[in-house]
């Protein structure tokens, strides 16, 4: 199968050509057609499946071919919702790559930075509106974002919005759109209030399922190292000694452990930055920059700024903290391994997490690999070896008498009884 038969046209056909996109991915394949044919689409599909050209490559087709109304005019004619600003930016820069060559116009509005530029970009109209939940309300707040000429809504990262708490103001913007609209909707994991949303919001899609959540890439190796409490960082640091580790994607459960994590291999020689929501935009993009380019030889992430890196010849992804939820594991691990490469990934656990290890196992269906060969090992808890007794005796053992209960200490009734000046009841 090839992009051109799926009958996409020639300006589209000659940017994949030239982002060296040969043959769809099977979500690609399967979405395509239906999007391009004007249907709702459900899409189950985690990480590195291809799903952002699976939307973005048809809504620029369809765009393009739709007249535009003479002197009003760039209306924003799809919005794309997604969590994360990297995710969004990420989005934003492969639509611009895939349309280079037809005069459709994008642009991303993100938090945390200035929305100054974001303003000029708005002023200047654009044909497809990429943006995160919490920017886009405070610009329609502000009136600066008209949607009441939407066509096309895509929703990435469902469950990642929900996890987030953005569901609501998802909930909010759409209400702010046209009731007819053509509605994608991308989810890796279909929680009940997720499903709900897609009831109410899907006119009787097209559901695609690619690589169901509990599967993780054969061609990615796993393995797990069973740790003392205390010593995930002297095993991260003697771990990243070795120097065929070339880029490392380590997880951390917060942001803080973020941080910790970063100054740690610091003091090591070991570079690295770390990704997280308390980073400003500028910070984030630059730590993802120098991790991309290889400047950066580490990047610590929490799983929410997570979404959106999307880095092909990753080799490395270590699960400092591992994950109380087990389908976050195989989105993880989904970071290396793409394009076709090898990838390991490697996870750390502490006493208190193997009950997060048996849940994982139990998903993916396989035991994780364990690396007994290092210098941190758990004590494993040793049952205490009973014995019997020399010999049997049929007399009952002799039971113990209980203490009596020392009755407690009354008050003096007065001071003359404190002072010790007791009489007995024969001497009144």
């Amino acid at each position: 199968m090839t992009f051109k038969e799926l009958n996409i046209i020639p300006p589209i056909l000659k940017a994949l050509s030239k982002e060296n996109y040969t043959s769809p991915t099977p979500i690609q394949e399967q979405s395509i057609p239906a999007v391009l044919a004007g249907r709702d689409l459900l899409g189950c599909a985690q990480t590195g499946t291809g799903k952002t050209a699976a939307f973005a490559v048809p809504i620029i087709q369809l765009l393009n071919e739709q007249k535009t109304v003479p002197n009003t005019g760039r209306r924003i004619r799809s919005l794309i919702l997604t969590p994360t600003r990297e995710l969004a930016i990420q989005i934003s820069d492969n639509i611009k790559a895939y349309s280079q060559y037809t005069d459709l116009r994008c642009t991303a509005i993100v938090g945390g930075v200035s929305q100054k530029a974001q303003e000029r970009a708005l002023n200047q109209g654009a044909d497809i509106l990429i943006a995160t939940p919490g920017r886009l309300i405070d610009l329609m707040n502000q009136k600066r974002i008209d949607l009441q000429y939407v066509k096309i809504l895509v929703l990435d990262e469902a469950d990642r919005m929900l996890d987030m708490g953005f569901i609501h103001d998802v909930k909010r913007i759409i209400t702010k759109m046209p009731s007819k609209k053509q509605t994608l909707f991308f989810s890796a994991t279909m929680p009940p209030e997720i499903t709900k949303m897609v009831k109410s919001l899907l006119v009787n899609p097209v559901k695609v399922e690619i690589t169901p959540v509990s599967s993780t890439a054969d061609r990615i190796q796993q393995s797990i190292y069973l740790l003392e409490n205390g010593n995930k960082q002297n095993q991260l640091n003697h771990l990243l000694q070795d120097k065929s580790i070339a880029s490392a994607l380590v997880f951390t459960r917060t942001k803080r452990g973020a941080d910790r994590v970063t100054r740690d291999l610091a003091k090591v020689n070991i570079s690295a930055q770390a990704i997280h929501g308390n980073k400003s935009q500028n910070d984030r993009q630059n730590a993802l920059n120098n991790f991309k380019s290889g400047v950066t030889r580490v990047l610590v992430a929490t799983d929410i700024a997570a979404r959106g890196i999307d880095i092909d010849e990753l080799s490395h992804v270590i699960n400092f903290n591992l994950p109380n939820i087990p389908e976050t594991y195989v989105h993880r691990i989904g970071r290396t391994g793409r394009a076709g490469l090898s990838g390991t990934a490697i996870s750390f656990c502490e006493m208190e997490e193997l009950p997060f290890l048996k849940d994982i196992e139990k998903l993916i269906g396989k035991t994780i690999p364990e690396v007994k060969d290092h210098p941190y090992p758990m004590k494993r808890i040793v049952q205490p070896f009973k014995t019997e007794p020399a010999s049997k005796s049929t007399s009952k053992p002799e039971q113990r008498k209980p203490k009596p209960k020392a009755n407690p200490a009354r008050k003096p009734k007065s001071e003359w009884f404190a002072k010790g000046n007791k009489t007995s009841k024969t001497s009144r």
